[in-house]
């Protein structure tokens, strides 16, 4: 093999589908989907899925493929309402990010490894319709184009806490949300293998 994930290979076959000028950037020589096309990469295969697809736990603390996209929302909504406190903190902070943070946003993705969240948020919903989803990234999509013209006129020294990153400030807690998404695609891989789609 040479190197490329089933998340890749994925996204690859995506943008051979999908050739939408404008959404792709280049990162590192390699193609990039925004956090628009990536959230509609994830609302296309959502759409392939049965019910039971969706809720089927295939293993003790794995996650089904529903609780998946339960937790992207969430923690998207979550990233958004930092970038909200950037914006009204109203007082510079002079720390930065961790050398986690650094490194995260240097290559400009999470690390390829499984991250063990806090046992309270490690159980999302499993019981949202393929429906409710849908509508959910929708709505998710909307108030990120709301706050994509705003993000950058915050002050940059303005910033909100992350508990491994260290100190972000609005763009970069808006740049995390992609970087979320397309952390989970190699999660949603695994899922649809073990589920035979």
């Amino acid at each position: 093999m040479d190197g490329t994930t089933i998340a890749d290979q994925g996204l690859n076959e995506y943008v051979r589908d999908h050739d939408q000028q404008g959404l792709r950037t280049k990162v590192k020589g390699t193609i990039q989907l925004n956090q628009y096309e990536l959230i509609e990469v994830y609302k296309n295969k959502l759409q392939s899925y049965s019910p039971e697809q969706l809720r089927r736990v295939t293993e003790q603390g794995v996650w089904s493929l529903g609780q998946m996209y339960n937790h992207l929302i969430l923690v998207a909504y979550e990233y958004l309402n930092h970038v909200e406190t950037c914006m009204s903190e109203g007082e510079e902070q002079k720390c930065g990010k961790t050398e986690a943070g650094e490194q995260v946003y240097r290559l400009g993705r999470f690390p390829p490894i499984k991250i063990k969240l806090p046992d309270h948020l490690d159980n999302p919903n499993n019981s949202e319709s393929k429906e409710d989803l849908t509508i959910g990234l929708d709505q998710l999509r909307q108030k990120m184009m709301e706050w994509e013209g705003k993000v950058d006129t915050v002050n940059p020294n303005y910033k909100f806490k992350h508990d491994g990153f260290g100190w972000l400030n609005a763009r970069e807690w808006f740049d995390l949300i992609g970087m979320h998404f397309r952390h989970h695609l190699l999660q949603k891989s695994e899922l649809e293998q073990k589920l035979g789609i």
